[in-house]
């Protein structure tokens, strides 16, 4: 009987050792939306990848890009995640408010240098730009941003929030450059938002609003959204001319870091080498219909030639991210202030 205890208690041992082992095996990733829509998608193929070559679990969870943020900081006492993935500025809020280490890619030397934190706590993942969506089986896109006054898109334009989304926020940015100044573009919100539905935490979830006409018009990022569109035939990006009559847009890289108190740092490392990997970046543009961040990866095929035809005639422009996130909660709750929302 003795015996029999002690083997018992054993088998429980060992139970538990394999258990921790286990959990060891696995890193959990805290992404904005965008790089997990259509099928195939790039982040499934390369967790799968991953996971293959490594043993290696990936567990996924899915926000908008400051929602992420905001899930990392209450979680600062017990961390959670082990990468985190979002846009700017939000990687860079991450940053300033400590929650990121800092570490150095496989890889990372091909990186430009304006793509990385030169602290070295974040790396640009998968390039991409500012964009709107339409139902293209309504006709033509807008011309201008003036254009989405019009009181036939009364209840059928959607942004997401800007300051809580990282594509509603390059919304408020955009804007602000198409009209020279914020005072003309929080006037330029306030007149909007007669037609506006209301505000959304997320952007993805715009898409099939507009791909089924319950909207007209919504905002998105071009990789997210030429993603999106085999499974939401009816949508077409398009870039809204300012007062100017100058389309323009800006890039929004989606950046990618270690948590600090990452609980399993080792293979949140082996992750982030793995997406920045010349393997893993030369399929950006053929999956996820994005812009590598490798210099050494110069992709020619279709989906890569389609961007850049999508952004014919589009000016590209670079904000400072740094005066962004100094101005953000400011200019947000000046946003929050004209639109009443």
């Amino acid at each position: 009987m003795q015996s029999m205890k002690l083997l018992a208690a054993g088998v429980a041992a060992l139970a538990l050792v394999a258990g921790a082992a286990r959990a060891d095996e696995v890193v959990t990733v805290y992404s904005a939306d965008g790089l997990h829509d259509g099928t195939p998608n790039w982040y499934q193929t390369q967790f799968d990848a991953f996971t293959k070559a490594t043993g290696i679990t990936v567990q996924y969870v899915e926000g908008g890009s400051g929602g992420v943020v905001e899930r990392v900081a209450k979680e600062q006492s017990n961390p959670q995640a082990d990468v985190l993935v979002t846009l700017p500025p939000f990687i860079m809020k991450a940053a300033s408010d400590g929650l990121l280490q800092a570490y150095t890619p496989a890889g990372a030397d091909q990186i430009a240098p304006e793509q990385k934190d030169p602290n070295g706590t974040y790396e640009a993942l998968v390039n991409n730009f500012t964009c709107f969506i339409y139902n293209g089986s309504l006709g033509d896109a807008p011309k201008s941003f003036d254009d989405l006054l019009n009181a036939k898109f009364k209840g059928k334009i959607q942004y997401s929030t800007p300051g809580q989304a990282g594509d509603g926020t390059a919304v408020m940015i955009e804007v602000i450059h198409a009209y020279g100044g914020k005072d003309q573009a929080f006037d330029y919100f306030k007149k909007l938002q007669e037609n506006n539905v209301g505000p959304s935490a997320s952007t993805g979830k715009l898409t099939a609003l507009v791909n089924k006409g319950e909207l007209y018009v919504a905002n998105g990022d071009l990789q997210m959204n030429m993603a999106q569109m085999a499974d939401n035939p009816n949508i077409h990006v398009f870039w809204p001319a300012g007062p100017d009559g100058k389309r323009s847009a800006f890039a929004l890289p989606y950046y990618i870091g270690l948590v600090k108190g990452a609980p399993h740092a080792d293979n949140g490392k082996k992750l982030i080498d793995f997406l920045l990997s010349k393997d893993a970046q030369s399929t950006v543009s053929s999956i996820a219909l994005g812009v590598p961040v490798r210099m050494d990866v110069k992709p020619t095929d279709k989906a890569a030639t389609a961007l850049r035809d999508a952004m014919s005639g589009v000016e590209i422009w670079t904000p400072d991210w740094n005066a962004v996130l100094k101005d953000l909660q400011g200019d947000a709750a000046r946003w929050h202030d004209a639109t009443g929302s």
